[in-house]
């Protein structure tokens, strides 16, 4: 049976979560997929409850390595897989029965190197349905890709999730796309644009058969642990690949990469206000401040303001003002009101 589809899944102490990630995948309508569980070292029963599923789906596949992180075990996965097309799925999360047979469905219809679509993500009840600004159901050639999505992966996050879209393996094989080795945050980022320098083609299909979940312990939310701005200022700093060279001028480089870095560190400012229990308000308040008067967000923000600010709302632009004088405790009072404005 030849393979269409290789979903590549890295587990860490997945926990419970990991059996509605398994049973979501085992209902997949498309038959001719593999399921590769990369157990990336976990110390609790992830690795038990995976072998307990393999003799029930002969689809899945197991893969046990020493814990080096999820770029490594992704990477392993991309090594083993048989597909003709690759996806991912992180093991606290799960996917319509249908996810896969809908892009697979939709790579074969429009004959495109990857397929984008929408996802949703939820915290206790709270559900958003992630969509993204580019044209549905339409084919995007080489022209758009390189026009229009590339230089989003320079100034947004927006795009760089890989768990909502669908890969293409012979461009990745051709072009050697990998995951970053010790990367702790925006790996899939990397991985993007990557593929998507070397893709000819790809199409946004107007469908949502992922759902994120928003733990405690989520790589994406645990402020004691990842040094989010530590991680933006390495994205802000880093060599891009040869091909943003022939795109775009330095002036153009340096205002999505200003764009980028000054709207993470608002969404960084509005995390590490929120109520916690991982860091005490003091050690967070002291992060602001350093953030807001580093060197890098020095040389970024009036970059940011020259192009950004008189179309920011005035929510925004109070948050500027607050950031470019460096006003901390005005930066918590705001945070502080707009939660309770947005309950």
């Amino acid at each position: 049976m030849s393979v269409k589809v290789s979903v590549v899944i890295p587990v860490y102490n997945a926990g419970s979560h990991l059996r509605e990630c398994i049973e979501s995948l085992m209902k997949q309508t498309l038959g001719e997929c593999e399921f590769i569980f990369v157990n990336d070292g976990s110390t609790d029963d992830s690795r038990a409850i995976i072998e307990e599923h393999l003799p029930l789906d002969p689809r899945i596949r197991f893969i046990n390595q020493e814990n080096e992180g999820v770029s490594i075990a992704r990477n392993a996965g991309l090594k083993a897989a048989r597909g003709q097309y690759i996806g991912f799925v992180d093991a606290d999360d799960t996917v319509e029965p249908d996810m896969f047979e809908v892009l697979y469905t939709g790579a074969v219809q429009w004959g495109c190197d990857a397929v984008i679509s929408d996802f949703e993500s939820s915290a206790g009840s709270h559900r958003i349905v992630t969509s993204f600004p580019l044209p549905r159901n339409v084919k995007l050639d080489r022209g758009y890709i390189r026009e229009q999505l590339l230089p989003e992966f320079i100034k947004s996050d927006v795009l760089n999730s890989v768990c909502n879209k669908l890969y293409k393996a012979e461009v990745v094989k051709e072009n050697r796309v990998a995951f970053p080795a010790k990367v702790a945050l925006g790996e899939d980022g990397y991985f993007n644009v990557l593929f998507f320098s070397g893709a000819d083609s790809a199409v946004y299909i107007d469908y949502c058969g992922y759902h994120y979940k928003e733990t405690a312990g989520s790589a994406t939310r645990n402020i004691a642990e990842k040094d989010y701005f530590a991680r933006a200022v390495q994205v802000y700093e880093a060599r891009l690949p040869q091909i943003y060279t022939g795109l775009l001028g330095e002036k153009e480089i340096a205002e999505l990469k200003s764009e980028k870095l000054i709207n993470t560190v608002m969404s960084i400012i509005h995390l590490y206000f929120e109520p916690s229990r991982e860091m005490g308000l003091r050690q967070r308040y002291k992060y602001i401040r350093n953030m807001i008067g580093s060197r890098t967000v020095r040389e970024a923000l009036p970059i940011y303001l020259e192009n950004h600010f008189s179309n920011s709302d005035r929510y925004r632009r109070m948050l500027l003002g607050m950031i470019r004088r460096k006003v901390v405790p005005g930066l918590y009072l705001a945070t502080a009101y707009s939660r309770m404005r947005n309950r």
